[in-house]
């Protein structure tokens, strides 16, 4: 059993509620692992803030959705590739790549191949990509800005697969069918 508890609205710190509120209209629901953050008003505020520019940026909600679900499938964290395995699908991200990042793999089209293979290699690599790894996100049609991008991509993800793996928050009936459990190594 978890010592997080999963806030409502009701329960949650007064400076949580605006963001419960606020994903709760954006999903019909309050997902689990905010509801987890929300014990914290320095996490939670700081997660949605992060998330909303990114949704913002350039790239497209497929393109994110493939990032987001290869940095939680590179962090090994259940819940996040469960939900963003439903979002991913849900945005038009091809079946066959949604579950190609689910095995560790990578996307068959250049774009969001090129997308999952920066960001893994960012969370490996701790942030330190070489040239080699710029040069082929760049003939992959990308630019230096979406590099940057794709950096707070991982960072607003970090924030949701750290939590999860902290709290381990249940998984919401509606993502059951998405269910992911890392390999073991």
């Amino acid at each position: 059993m978890s010592s997080y508890p999963l806030h409502t609205i009701e329960s949650a710190p007064a400076q949580s509620k605006p963001v419960l509120q606020q994903l709760q209209q954006a999903f019909g629901l309050i997902p689990n692992i905010a509801a987890a953050m929300a014990a914290s008003p320095v996490l939670i505020n700081g997660f949605i803030g992060l998330f909303e520019r990114v949704h913002a940026s350039t790239l497209t909600e497929p393109q994110i959705q493939a990032l987001l679900l290869t940095n939680a499938v590179t962090n090994a964290s259940a819940w996040a590739v469960a939900f963003h395995s439903a979002l991913a699908l849900r945005q038009g991200v091809p079946p066959a790549d949604v579950a190609a990042i689910r095995r560790g793999g990578l996307p068959t089209g250049a774009g969001l191949g090129a997308l999952s293979t920066l960001a893994r290699t960012l969370i490996e690599k701790r942030g330190r990509i070489s040239e080699s790894d710029q040069r082929h996100f760049f003939e992959a049609g990308f630019s230096s800005e979406q590099i940057l991008e794709v950096i707070a991509v991982v960072a607003a993800s970090t924030i949701t697969n750290y939590t999860g793996s902290v709290t381990q928050p249940a998984l919401e009936a509606q993502f059951e069918e998405f269910a992911w459990h890392a390999p073991v190594s």
